[in-house]
């Protein structure tokens, strides 16, 4: 069973127990002699069966024996777990691990084999075994050309055995019949030279049935390493002899290949076409050795023709006795031609060694283990660990695009500072009223001052001031300012109103305890009159007037004449008019109540306004849709290279509604911070 820890429960020093927990119904299996996998039929739930040590396991997942080791103390009750791998896997993973490299430039032929793991006893069994495998491997390679010439000859030396007995009985037989022994010298010696062709022709004829039978392997088998050696049978053609080598060492190199490589792979390809070329050659070389052959055969039968003819006047006794002489004679010569060539290869593949010799055996000398490097993974986390948060740095640098200090504003528009308002926390947004002796109060204070000369070039400075309270995006501070701009007004004898034409998300009303169930909407609607919306504050001199219910339509209410008509009516009863608008970069609203204003505040909170926004307000401004702007910068911190002559960097706080998190988002259908974004915030806040 593959890829399962099978238990193996030690019960005593007999017996053991074999245990698994079968959740399928079948299981992967593999065996190992063929390596054939197949899926075997198992019962669901808890096997378990005990065996002696040394019998013979037989069961559908787990076939063997399991011997106690000697010499070695194991008590009762242990535990073992076997776990059987692919072997194809295991195969593959040490053929991708194992590392082969040559020693040196200059010593190409001296290789190394080196292997990386936690078993060192494994890896120098592994490693010796390899090499031992190669050595006997590339001797095997050498030995197959002489292995077949044996082969070949041994075949042949049968069959020409065979026929030597069978023609010395021949002989013996035609002697007893016929008492003919001897023949005259001159019968001898013409017999002599009819024995030197016929031996001339037999070799000639042996190369040729080798080329044929060369020719008719190549033309139709595909496993060329059983090619005997042309040698073998006398032939000395230099063409076939490198043609024949090649052929069998490209075919040993694409089996030894297929053991490692996958069958359709690019270097089979390769192999093919060299052995193609390799046999094209060689059949060519056949073909013309076949044609010098069948000529040298052709002038040796004529000479044995003319020999025979002059031996025809002999009695017939004589020549039967020539003919089954010359017989024994020509097969006797074969007989030892074949031995010395059999004598020759045999001498040949016991001289052969392996070409391949291990210098040095792999052996465990006792180093210490080559990882982890320490002093490498101390360096790179000590380089990660600085630069990690240095490109976080950067990256942030790169992609924030939020106003951070006044000097950026100074460089991104001609517009301004009226003033600065520092961080500070406090419950409520009446901060100048309720902490009149604050930093942030003496902020409002200021700005208050700085309005003045803004003021003094109304020209309808006979009737009430208007200021208008805006910003880009809401969570900027417009409400708040709004709040305590009024406050101050009003806390300096100024008759004060406080309008919230923010008409989309009503704010001011929760910090003054009343309701917004009517306010401008209802007047501008006609369905109050301006007394009925008019609301007095427990701030002496400060009255407001709150959005009222949203409308579906606030652009178009604030465009009407009633409004401007409102505006009138209220100039001639107060001194201040502070009008808390929408985000200007979200709706239009803002931009139909400048020509109401006579002065604009336009709120830049750092590290959260966007630079965009400011190119924006200085279009606006440059278009003249809006007069008298100016910046205050809120949540502003006091630095060396922001201050640009304004030497107070005061700290407050505020807690109006507007949400912190997703950039405007306060103008979304959904108004809900994630928890995320209110972590967010709490640590921009610390």
């Amino acid at each position: 069973m593959l890829g399962k820890p099978i238990e193996i429960k030690i019960i005593d020093d007999t017996v053991f127990e074999i245990r698994y927990e079968f959740e399928t119904e079948r299981v992967l299996c593999q065996i190992y002699d063929t390596k054939e996998k197949l899926n075997v039929a198992v019962e669901p739930g808890v096997y378990s069966k005990r065996f002696n040590f040394g019998e013979t396991v037989n069961l559908p997942f787990f076939n063997g024996i399991v011997n106690l080791k000697q010499n070695t103390v194991i008590s009762d009750e242990d535990t073992f777990f076997v776990k059987y791998l692919n072997f194809d896997s295991v195969v593959n993973n040490y053929k991708n691990s194992i590392n082969i490299e040559p020693t040196s430039r200059d010593a190409s032929s001296v290789l190394k084999l080196s292997l990386v793991g936690k078993n060192k006893s494994k890896i120098v069994d592994f490693l010796n075994a390899t090499s031992a495998i190669l050595s006997k491997t590339e001797l095997q390679r050498k030995n197959l050309y002489a292995t077949n010439t044996i082969k070949f000859i041994d075949s042949s030396l049968g069959a020409v055995n065979t026929d030597l007995k069978a023609i010395t009985e021949e002989m013996n037989e035609f002697r007893r019949s016929n008492k003919v022994f001897d023949v005259a010298e001159e019968i001898v010696q013409k017999s002599d030279l009819l024995k030197e062709f016929d031996k001339e022709k037999i070799e000639e004829q042996s190369k040729l049935n080798y080329l044929n039978s060369l020719e008719n392997y190549l033309k139709t088998q595909n496993d060329y390493t059983k090619i005997s050696a042309p040698s073998s049978v006398g032939i000395d053609e230099q063409n076939i002899l490198s043609g024949v080598s090649n052929i069998i060492g490209l075919s040993v190199e694409r089996r030894n290949l297929e053991y490692s490589t996958k069958e359709g792979s690019i270097l089979f390809d390769e192999l093919d076409r060299r052995i193609e070329t390799e046999k094209s050659v060689l059949l060519e070389a056949i073909e013309v050795t076949k044609q010098t052959i069948g000529v040298q055969l052709n002038a040796i039968n004529r000479k044995i023709a003319n020999i025979e003819s002059e031996l025809l006047d002999l009695p017939a006794d004589q020549q039967e006795y020539l003919k089954i002489q010359r017989k024994l004679d020509l097969s006797s010569e074969a007989y030892n031609i074949y031995q010395a060539k059999r004598g020759e290869a045999a001498i040949v593949k016991a001289a052969n060694v392996s070409d391949i010799t291990v210098i040095d055996e792999a052996k465990d000398i006792g180093n210490a283990p080559i990882g982890p490097k320490k002093s490498l993974n101390y360096m790179m986390a000590l380089m990660i660990g600085f630069f990690t948060p240095m490109f976080l740095i950067f990256v942030i640098y790169l992609l924030d695009s939020t106003v951070h200090g006044s000097d950026e504003i100074v460089k991104m528009s001609k517009i301004p500072i009226l003033g600065l308002i520092g961080k500070y926390r406090y419950k409520n947004n009446l901060v100048a009223y309720e902490k009149p002796k604050s930093a942030v109060a003496e902020s409002f204070r200021a700005i208050r001052s700085s309005l003045q000369f803004i003021f003094k070039n109304n020209p309808s400075n006979n009737r009430a001031n208007t200021l208008m309270v805006t910003s880009s995006v809401s969570g900027e501070g417009k409400t708040f300012t709004s709040i305590n701009i009024a406050t101050v007004y009003a806390i300096s004898g100024k008759r004060t109103i406080l309008l919230g034409l923010d008409l989309r998300k009503p704010k001011i009303f929760d910090d003054f305890d009343i309701t917004n169930e009517k306010g401008i909407v209802n007047y501008l609607i006609g369905d109050s009159l301006l007394e009925e919306i008019i609301t007095n504050t427990h701030i002496e001199n400060l009255d407001i007037i709150p959005s009222g219910p949203i409308p579906p339509n606030p652009s178009e209410l604030l465009m009407g004449d009633k409004l401007k008509e409102m505006v009138s009516l209220l100039k001639e009863q107060y001194d201040i008019i502070i009008l808390d608008t929408p985000p200007l970069g979200l709706v239009t609203d803002a931009l139909e109540l400048t020509q109401y204003a006579d002065a604009t505040i336009f709120m830049v909170r750092l590290d959260y306004t966007k630079k965009g926004m400011l190119q924006l307000v200085n279009a606006k401004h440059r278009s003249g849709e809006l007069k008298n702007v100016s910046f205050v910068l809120n949540f502003y911190k006091h630095k060396s290279n922001h201050n640009y002559g304004y030497g107070y960097g005061y700290g407050y706080g505020y807690g109006y509604g507007y949400g912190y998190g997703t950039y405007g988002n306060a103008y979304h259908e959904k108004d809900d911070q994630s928890v995320f974004g209110r972590i967010k915030n709490f640590v921009k806040r610390l």
